[in-house]
């Protein structure tokens, strides 16, 4: 058994960090990592580079050093034999990482993120360490089925990534053919018509509340409750900042840079509700330079498969929340106007509606709005809410 545990091997510092059985991680002042293997051939000792850890996890890495100790045991050149098998296609993985290397300046933050992530969540535990001149189009159906109903707009993501990363691998000359798209097609049953994120009945929704909030706290879980009180875009959310956030006037005020739908700065009130969680979130930040009020590793802007975690064994998707939110603002708070909720959910409202309400009081209107739904996902209230006489008059 070896030395190093998964942590230490994250942790590492610059230097030699020896797992035993002559295999080293070698880190280097920049902090790149690297596997080293030290082996005796015919009375020579020999150390052999097997690749990064980008390449090799640890127990790859112990794999593929078991391998060799075991060529040069038997008299063979361990490098001769670690060179002829590197010149083999690659894994899925491997191919969707040098894919990803040589299509990453390309695109933004955003998409770097979300191809990465969506990939380990649901294509690399069925598709990961498979050859990639191997993969047919019956293993990539397979590896879309699971997704291809319950969440189709993820799942064309997924296919449109995969086949990406066959035509890279193909134009590599790892694969003899380009990704499988008409065949695919006959493999998969049609989706339904209509381009509606699956939303969660709003009648399910203080109980799922309820669930999330039974759980250990992570900021993935708290970033989603935000989503929901505020039925804010998920994009949105991984975007907040804390310079962004009026807690004496329970507002949001995200500036137009952020509002990527229409360009224009947009405030959402905050319900006390959401305001709690905030006040939660606070305790995730390290130090006073932290920017994002749900931050990734690093400081860095959250990843979409974080915030998604806890629907991925539901029908449901994360943006769904938002036609939750329209549904039950629809029958369930009657006496407010369409035209606020629209604008409750940052949709573009012609001037001369909202000169008709005055700005003041249709701000206040969205207000009692989110407020009424905040009570209502937090399992406060499951009543209709009134819109209080001051405001029904335009």
């Amino acid at each position: 058994m070896g030395k190093l545990t998964i942590k230490q091997v994250e942790n590492a510092k610059p230097g030699r960090h020896g797992d035993g059985e002559g295999l080293y991680l070698l880190v280097s002042p920049t902090g790149a990592k690297s596997w080293v293997l030290r082996v005796q051939v015919n009375g020579t000792r020999k150390d052999i580079g097997l690749g990064s850890l980008a390449a090799y996890s640890l127990a790859e890495a112990r794999d593929r050093a078991r391998e060799l100790r075991k060529v040069a045991k038997q008299g063979r050149d361990p490098i001769a034999e670690r060179d002829k098998e590197s010149n083999a296609p690659p894994t899925f993985k491997g191919a969707a990482d040098a894919c990803y290397k040589a299509k990453r300046p390309g695109w933004s933050e955003k998409t770097a993120a979300a191809f990465l992530s969506s990939l380990s969540m649901h294509i690399h535990p069925k598709l990961g360490k498979l050859r990639v001149d191997s993969i047919t189009e019956r293993d990539v159906a397979a590896a879309l089925s699971p997704v291809w109903h319950t969440k189709p707009a993820l799942a064309k993501k997924l296919r449109h990534r995969i086949g990406l990363i066959l035509d890279f691998s193909k134009a590599s000359g790892w694969r003899t053919e380009a990704a499988p798209r008409q065949s695919l097609s006959a493999l998969l049953s049609k989706q339904q018509e209509g381009g509606n994120f699956a939303s969660m009945p709003y009648e399910e929704l203080p109980a799922f509340v309820s669930t999330v909030e039974g759980k250990t706290e992570t900021i993935g879980r708290l970033a989603l409750l935000f989503t929901i009180l505020t039925a804010a875009r998920n994009g949105e959310v991984r975007d907040a900042q804390w310079s962004q956030i009026d807690f004496e006037a329970a507002e949001w005020r995200r500036p137009a840079s952020m509002m990527r739908k229409n360009g224009e700065a947009h405030t959402v009130t905050l319900s006390p509700e959401a305001l709690a969680i905030l006040e939660r979130a606070k305790r995730w930040r390290t130090s006073e330079n932290d920017c994002h009020v749900f931050p990734g590793k690093g400081g860095k802007r959250l990843s979409d498969m974080t915030i998604g975690k806890e629907l991925l064994s539901l029908p449901y998707v994360v943006h769904g929340f938002r036609s939750t939110f329209r549904t039950w603002a629809a029958e369930r708070m009657p006496t407010i106007p369409e035209a606020v909720a629209e604008a409750a959910l940052a949709h573009r409202i012609p001037d001369k509606v909202v000169r008709a309400y005055n700005r003041a009081k249709f701000l206040e209107m969205r207000r009692t709005l989110l407020d009424g739904w905040g009570r209502y996902a937090s399992g406060n209230s499951g009543d209709v809410v009134q819109l209080p006489l001051s405001l029904r008059s335009a």
